[in-house]
Order: structure tokens, then C-alpha cells, then sequence
């Protein structure tokens, strides 16, 4: 790929338009922190840029393209709304550079609310997983059993897990211990299911030829049907993980003291309404983030399937 190739894009001319923007006169009757959405900019149109010199994965520079091309679209439209021309309520509806100067001014209280709800995240989903996919295995190994387990897990799952906050709250001596329970609950249901649809649908060949190598029990649990129904199980980590964030920040919401749930209910109680955009375009990088994570582990634990 040439350098012109790799320099001349769509990308960088929306990177161009989004700053030209910005030299546009505010009418905003609020500060709009244009130099901090400028910085902001460039820094993306930086690693772009880098990336596109070295970067030898045409897939994956032309996804990071996109991204950037979106984020600078979603800018300059937010910018032309708010602080050029005013069309949305600037109370309610913060230039995008003011977001991004919030977002500096509290980095370090925000770092702490994204580290509490990762971590009460983190110990309900482990927790979850710990128990359902060794009693998912088991309970699956019997197709009787595991057949009718499957309707008594359709039910349980079909309860919002959130509903059982108020009989965490007065069984449970935290409220981040209801927080923990609550995420166990929502991974718990998905991560079970999946594993027992993953039991249930290893090639009874796979089994046979096991048996015939004289396989002991625990071994073909854990050796043969375990790698076999990953796929599955991941899939349920997946919707459970997914599921965990939503839940985690509504319930943080209701009572909890800390938390991104909490900053973002925190400020908009007090009508700050560009703590209130922070907060929620943090939690969806955090999301974004996670998810992404996840993947790679997916992936890496079964590339042997490709």
C-alpha cells in the first residue's frame, strides 16, 4: 500500500472539515472549551495517522477508519448544534469540547467510580461463572435432567434481576454486596443456559470415541465436553456480561455510594447536566472496552476452531 493510499482518505478530510468548524463564531451563551475538542481531535487524527503508516492488516485499518471518520462526524454535527449555532438547549445539551474539559477536570474521581463499578462487575461475574458452568456440565451430562433444567431456566431468566434488590438489600449487610449479587444473578441464568445447550449439543461421536479410549468421568467432563461446549458457554458470558453493565449501573442508581451509576445519578439530581454526558459516554467506552476485551480472550481460547 502506498503512502498516498494510505493518507488520502475520507477519514482524514472529515478530521479537516470538524476543525474548520470549529473557527465558525459560538453562539452559545455557555463556555464551549473549543481548544479542548481541537486537542481531542487531533489526538485521534494522530493515532490514525501513525496507525496508518506501519499497520499491515488492511481489515483493521479500515475499521479504525471508520470509527475515527464516525467520531469526527458525531462531533462536528454535535458542535453545529450547540455551540454554533445553538439549536439545542445548551443547559441541557453541553458543547461537546465542554464534555471533553469535564471529562480532564475529573479524571481522577471518575478513574475511581470506573474502577468501583469494574470491580463489583468483575466479583459477581466471576462468581456467576464459577458456579454455573461446572453445575451446567453436570445437570447437561443427563439429557433428561438437563431437558427439563432448561424450562426451569427459562423461567428464573425471564425475572429482571434487579427486582430482587429490595430482598438484597434487607438480607445483605452492603449495598456492594447487593450490587455483587445482582450481577451474579444476571450472569448466573445466560452462562448456565449456555452451557447446558453446549453439553447437550456435543457430536455424540466425539463422546463415543472418548468411551472407546476408556475415558474416566471427570475427563470427559472436563477434557472432552468442556472444550467442546465453549462456544456455547461464551456466548452466555457474553449476553450475562452485557446484561451485568446495564444492571450494575441501575442498581448503583438506587442507592449505591459509588460507581458510575452513582456519579451519573449524583449530578443530574444537581441538573449538572455535562457531568450527567460524561458519565454516560464514559460508561459506553467502558462497555466498549470490556466487550472488546472479552472477544480477544474468546478468541484466543478457541482458535482452534478455525
Amino acid at each position: 500500500m502506498t503512502l498516498k493510499k494510505r493518507c488520502l482518505r475520507i477519514t482524514h478530510l472529515l478530521f479537516i472539515l470538524l476543525v474548520l468548524i470549529q473557527f465558525l463564531p459560538d453562539r452559545s451563551t455557555k463556555d464551549v472549551f473549543t481548544n479542548s475538542l481541537i486537542t481531542f481531535a487531533v489526538g485521534i487524527e494522530a493515532i490514525v495517522l501513525a496507525v496508518s503508516a506501519f499497520s499491515k492488516n488492511e481489515r483493521s485499518l479500515s475499521l479504525l477508519l471508520d470509527i475515527a471518520g464516525f467520531i469526527y462526524v458525531l462531533l462536528a454535527v454535535w458542535s453545529l448544534a450547540t455551540a454554533k449555532y445553538n439549536i439545542l438547549n445548551d443547559m441541557l445539551f453541553p458543547a461537546p469540547g465542554k464534555v471533553i474539559h469535564q471529562f480532564i477536570e475529573d479524571k481522577d474521581k471518575i478513574g475511581t467510580n470506573v474502577l468501583s463499578s469494574l470491580g463489583t462487575t468483575l466479583k459477581g461475574f466471576i462468581l456467576a461463572v464459577a458456579v454455573a458452568v461446572p453445575l451446567g456440565l453436570f445437570i447437561g451430562w443427563s439429557a433428561r435432567i438437563g431437558s427439563a433444567a432448561t424450562y426451569i431456566t427459562k423461567f428464573f431468566s425471564s425475572i429482571p434481576p434487579i427486582v430482587y434488590i429490595p430482598y438484597g438489600i434487607a438480607l445483605l449487610p452492603t449495598f456492594k454486596s447487593v450490587s455483587v449479587f445482582v450481577i451474579f444473578l444476571a450472569t448466573f441464568w445466560p452462562v448456565f443456559a449456555g452451557t447446558m445447550s453446549g453439553v447437550l449439543g456435543v457430536d455424540k461421536k466425539i463422546i463415543d470415541s472418548a468411551k472407546v479410549l476408556n475415558v474416566s468421568k471427570p475427563e470427559m467432563l472436563f477434557s472432552v465436553i468442556l472444550p467442546a461446549s465453549l462456544q456455547q458457554i461464551f456466548l452466555g458470558c457474553n449476553q450475562g456480561l452485557s446484561v451485568s453493565f446495564i444492571l450494575l449501573t441501575s442498581a448503583e442508581m438506587i442507592g449505591a455510594r459509588d460507581g458510575m451509576g452513582y456519579y451519573v445519578k449524583y449530578y443530574s439530581d444537581f441538573g449538572d447536566y455535562t457531568r450527567t454526558i460524561t458519565g454516560l459516554l464514559v460508561i459506553g467506552f467502558v462497555v466498549i472496552a470490556v466487550t472488546f476485551l472479552f472477544n480477544k480472550l474468546q478468541n484466543h481460547l478457541l482458535r482452534w476452531k478455525r
